[in-house]
């Protein structure tokens, strides 16, 4: 079922994507300057929805966009428009992997989530109309730089935060790009993907589903460590096993903020306050929960006094045992877009190379981009592998596998490792000696910003 997984695309999924890419080029040119050639694009786009609840709004918002009238109202229903077609797309290759993988996906719940009070988000929508109707090769200093304002209005709020950090980012990429009329190649899709996503978090009221406490045993199959110039963060992917006898799959995300000079496996001191959690993944122990908080969208709010460490569990073992019957959670509305995908698998019975497995004459790509500086991971011993616990991704056109722990056999002696084996430190003994230095400076300038917040 895999091979097919991997040799066959959904129908319908590569005309999805030609109207997703027709808009995202009138976005290079600006709205506020519709040719013959991008009206003729925007009015497929709106045909394409003919007979769905979207359908008018649509038809009537293209309409007024190629007229020359661009409102916030018009641009959310694009927007809409966009993350619609994604999310299709999503849907159809999420249903092939849960075919090839017999498993089982809950619905997302109706009804259960309230709509908060409407936040000062005018601004916000304010300069990404601007952005729109002047386009990405419009955007010059001036433009990039008129976000400031709002995001400093949205870090105010802790209720923002979300949209906050993703303007920012987005808002620095425009800065440093701008002019972006001289840029040789403008990151289309990207940005299109931040501008949507921007605009769809920016409408008031927008609904946040409340969490519900769960209890049971949380067995980790491993993590997915983020690392970037300011933050740390690990997200590990788990089956939670419930008194009532279900098996779910489960994430659990904890985060540090940073310097860009701390990177590699002295990332993991930002994580201090998360020792259950460290612990659990570098002993490859089962945890056990007591009322967590889990989102309907399979996250678990992490709360250290929630958990206790338990007994010791091999992810592998635990994969092959009980990863093919867990109940997958729903996604949410907003997470509906391919390049979200990201399905814990097992592989076994592959021929590993330096770039991809074979599995059944089908080549799976190996991403080896993600493998994190903060784990004992290498891509010779991807290369070297008989077992491999990943997560199924979707890039483009294809799928490929993120390895999170691999077994494999080194100068005849058997090895397995994990992204997060370093989590409590470094068991290398090359990469312990660099993480002791690079710890100190940790331990200075956590003590220099002690001082500072004392004063």
């Amino acid at each position: 079922m895999l091979t097919d997984l991997l040799r066959d695309t959904p129908a319908g999924v590569d005309a999805a994507w030609a109207l997703v890419d027709g808009f995202d080029d009138a976005l290079v040119h600006g709205l506020g300057r519709i040719d013959e050639e991008r009206a003729a694009v925007l009015e497929s786009l709106a045909a394409a929805f003919t007979g769905s609840p979207l359908a008018g709004r649509v038809a009537d918002s293209i309409g007024k966009i190629i007229a020359g009238t661009v409102t916030d109202e018009h641009l959310i229903v694009l927007a809409g428009a966009r993350s619609a077609l994604l999310g299709a797309v999503h849907d159809a290759l999420l249903s092939a992997v849960d075919g090839a993988a017999g498993r089982t996906r809950e619905a997302w719940p109706a009804g259960t989530a309230a709509p908060e009070p409407g936040l000062l988000l005018a601004g916000t929508r304010s300069w990404l109309r601007e952005l729109a109707i002047a386009g990405w090769h419009g955007v010059d200093h001036e433009l990039a730089a008129g976000g400031a304002q709002a995001v400093q209005a949205l870090l105010a709020d802790p209720a923002a935060r979300r949209l906050a950090v993703l303007l920012d980012g987005f808002a620095a990429e425009l800065r440093a790009a701008a002019p972006v009329a001289t840029l040789d190649r403008v990151p289309v899709r990207r940005w299109a993907d931040l501008w949507t996503r921007a605009l769809l978090l920016a409408q008031d009221g927008l609904p946040r589903p409340e969490p519900t406490p769960v209890s049971g045993r949380l067995l980790l199959l491993g993590a997915d460590l983020h690392e970037h110039p300011t933050v740390f963060r690990a997200q590990a992917h788990g089956l939670l096993e419930t008194p009532g006898g279900d098996v779910r799959l489960v994430r659990v995300s904890v985060a540090g903020a940073k310097v860009d000079t701390i990177s590699g496996p002295s990332a993991w001191r930002m994580l201090a306050a998360f020792p259950v959690f460290r612990s659990a993944l570098a002993e490859h122990r089962i945890v056990e929960l007591s009322g967590m908080p889990l989102t309907p969208g399979g996250d678990l709010i992490w709360d250290e006094s929630l958990a206790v460490p338990g007994e010791s569990a091999d992810p592998f073992t635990t994969a092959r045992v009980r990863l093919g019957a867990a109940i997958a959670p729903p996604v949410p509305p907003l997470d509906r877009h391919p390049v979200m995908l990201a399905e814990p698998i097992l592989l076994e019975g592959y021929t590993a190379g330096e770039e991809a497995f074979e599995l059944g004459g089908v080549r799976l790509t190996v991403d080896l981009a993600r493998l994190p500086s903060a784990g004992p991971i290498t891509p010779a011993l991807v290369a070297a592998s008989t077992a491999c616990l990943g997560l199924l991704r979707r890039d483009g056109d294809h799928w490929s596998v993120q390895p999170l722990a691999v077994q494999a056999t080194v100068r005849k002696k058997p090895v397995v490792a994990h992204t997060a084996d370093w989590s409590l430190g470094p068991t290398d003994a090359k990469a312990a000696k660099a993480e002791a230095a690079a710890g100190t400076a940790v331990d200075v300038l956590r003590e220099r910003a002690g001082r500072l917040l004392r004063k």
